[in-house]
């Protein structure tokens, strides 16, 4: 303790000069240039350089400082609350939530946002909060509150992409700011949003006593007399103020609620209270930091906060995911199968008239009319051609997600939860901004360069480790987050060619034709025979790793080309149609409700459910707002969204 009080004043002292340097750094950044020794000799009098400074630059650095302290205060709380170290307001979907009010606010109900801005963020952080505790449950377990939130942000990220995409002219200023920006054109950002945060850190600071005592265990906590709801219930409300005010001035940063409080940690600092305080501070250091590398990389051209942090925080998240994996005990989570299988014989012809029925209508309906005549070259060149692709790009997603569950015993593992998906993404937006000039088709080879990436991270992290499901799962987390915060900044970098981006990065079916079926036919083929080889090696793998082993089965093996066939599945259906999502939750559960737990019939009816789910997404998207096409990721998210929250909630 006497050591403690000795470091905590010298850390602040250290952090607070720190911090001092930065701003007298990031003050002199800019169009208009001026060194700092003439910012020292002339910020003090009327003239050129003290005017750019108090309009400009000073409310840029002010709302930097406190919008970095209060993620850092929310981040540090959220992790006490949720007993998860990977928890902040980014990995928890509040962030997520948030933007997506803001975004729907701007769309729908204009006067309203402009209004009360602050208020249409919380509403959003408070909605994504409750439906991670409530789908999370009681026990906040952290693997599984870190999937619950990821899949959250998923979801809000998915709706909110294509409302941008559907309603480009109304949402184009929110770009640039849905990357997290700290552009301030005057004070009114400062003077709206500090009053806030300087309420919301003093709670913070009010709360620091109950949440040490609250740390030692609800039991001991309640037994001490401690109210433990009211604490908990007090702590979301402050955690959640502070993050839905910072993304309403400045749009949704990620990371620094994550790292700010883990430095704090590292450098020893114990007890809440000065936890909150040096979180604060350090989280001003950080965001301030980042603003001043992204404008020393790109003087004179606007680069996101946002960027800055996801690229530092993407290693430092994925290193967190790694030692709270290797802490922690493995568990395996019930998947949820019928014990009274239905039998194939059954159930084909059954999935078969469904498809079939879901084709013919698919091919013969345009949103206006009906028409019967196949053989028109608008239905044969176009219209034919988009359903099979989807069809057979749904079937690789199940497939994909039936490898995945299975080799991580993880009903909620699939391509976009591990960060498979939004990796891809991520490649095919960097190919499209740094070779503007390159053809579109190119996306492709960037996201499975991407994909690529993503799995070769998970390999050498896990190989060491047997590739523990847990694991392999907290990474898939990190990397998912990551992936997403880069698409972002991407799509703002790509200006004018945004629009065919977020269609894209939705997953749209749009403009398919006979090439694309062949091609995906053909991927198919390469690798559903691998699949179904692993079946048997899948089923053995379900009773776990060391009857497995005495089996005679080579676990670490299996893995390795489950995930490399699974993520291949994957990486083909991003090169045709861009980032969907949920196919690969949504139909292996389904299928395991029908056919139980076998992997060879579990992977044919998933592929079969998968790709009925993918023609019914595009058809509802092609001809629900005729002549608009809704992409059909998002369909998928609205389809798959009902039945997956249901999931979250009954997996024990």
């Amino acid at each position: 303790m006497v050591k403690q009080k000795i470091k905590s004043p010298v850390l602040l002292t250290g952090g607070f000069f720190l911090l001092v340097i930065l701003s007298i750094i990031h003050l002199t950044q800019g169009q208009a240039d001026y060194s700092i020794s003439e910012l020292l000799d002339q910020v003090w009098v009327e003239g050129r350089v003290q005017d750019i400074v108090l309009s400009l630059r000073l409310p840029r650095l002010v709302i930097g400082i406190v919008a970095g302290g209060a993620l850092a205060v929310s981040g540090a709380a959220l992790q006490t609350l949720t007993k998860n170290p990977l928890a902040a307001p980014g990995t928890l979907g509040i962030n997520a939530g948030a933007f997506f009010f803001v975004v729907a606010s701007t769309i729908f109900f204009p006067s309203f946002i402009s209004s009360f801005p602050f208020v249409t963020a919380l509403l959003g952080a408070i909605v994504s909060s409750i439906m991670v505790v409530t789908l999370a449950g009681r026990q906040m377990e952290p693997v599984r509150v870190a999937l619950t939130g990821m899949i959250i942000s998923l979801l809000f990220a998915s709706i909110t992409g294509t409302l941008q995409l559907l309603f480009e002219n109304k949402t184009n200023g929110l770009f640039l700011w849905g990357s997290g920006t700290l552009v301030q054109l005057n004070w009114n950002g400062v003077t709206f949003a500090l009053p806030v945060i300087i309420v919301g850190f003093l709670g913070a600071l009010l709360l620091a006593k109950p949440l040490d005592t609250l740390s030692l265990g609800e039991d001991i906590a309640t037994s001490l007399g401690q109210k433990v709801t009211s604490i908990k219930l007090a702590t979301w409300s402050v955690a959640i103020v502070l993050a839905a005010v910072t993304v309403s001035v400045v749009g949704p940063i990620g990371f620094i609620g994550l790292m700010a409080p883990h430095i704090v940690r590292m450098l020893g600092i114990k007890g809440h209270l000065m936890i909150f305080i040096h979180s604060f501070l350090w989280g001003a250091i950080m965001i301030v930091g980042a603003d001043v590398l992204g404008r020393l990389i790109q003087p004179g051209q606007e680069v996101p906060v946002g960027a800055m942090t996801a690229l530092i925080g993407g290693p430092w998240l994925l290193y967190l995911a790694w030692r709270t994996a290797r802490s922690m005990k493995s568990s395996d989570r019930q998947m949820g199968g019928t014990t009274k299988p239905i039998k194939l014989r059954v159930i084909l012809p059954i999935l078969s008239l469904f498809i079939a029925v879901s084709m013919v209508v698919a091919f013969s309906y345009n949103g206006v009319a009906w028409s019967f005549e196949w053989t028109n070259p608008a239905v044969w060149t176009f219209r034919i051609p988009r359903v099979l692709t989807a069809f057979i790009v749904g079937m690789m997603l199940a497939v994909c997600g039936v490898l995945l569950q299975g080799v991580l015993r993880n009903p909620l593992a699939d391509a976009s939860v591990i960060g498979i998906t939004s990796m891809g993404g991520a490649g095919a937006m960097l190919f499209l901004v740094m070779f503007p000039g390159l053809p579109p088709s190119f996306m492709t080879l960037g996201a499975a360069i991407g994909a690529a990436t993503a799995l070769m991270i998970i390999l050498v992290t896990a190989w060491k480790n047997n590739f523990q499901p847990m694991l392999v799962a907290l990474m898939g987390i990190a990397i998912a987050a990551f992936g997403s915060a880069a698409t972002q900044v991407f799509v703002v970098k790509a200006k004018l060619a945004v629009a065919g981006a977020l269609v894209w990065l939705s997953g749209s079916t749009y403009a398919l034709g006979w090439k694309d079926v062949q091609f995906a036919f053909l991927l198919f083929l390469t690798f559903i025979g691998p699949a179904i080889y692993l079946t048997r090696k899948l089923d053995t793998l379900t009773f776990g790793d060391d009857v497995a082993a005495g089996l005679g089965l080579s676990v670490r093996s299996t893995r390795v080309w489950a995930l490399v066939i699974g993520v291949s599945l994957s990486t083909a259906a991003v090169s045709l149609v861009g980032t969907i999502g949920f196919i690969g939750l949504v139909a292996p559960h389904i299928a395991r409700r029908l056919v139980g737990f076998h992997h060879l019939p579990l992977i044919i009816v998933s592929g079969l459910l998968g790709g009925l789910l993918l023609v019914v997404a595009d058809f509802i998207g092609r001809t629900i707002i005729v002549p608009n096409d809704i992409p059909s990721g998002l369909v998928v998210a609205l389809i798959g969204t009902p039945y997956l929250l249901y999931l979250l909630r009954k997996i024990k």
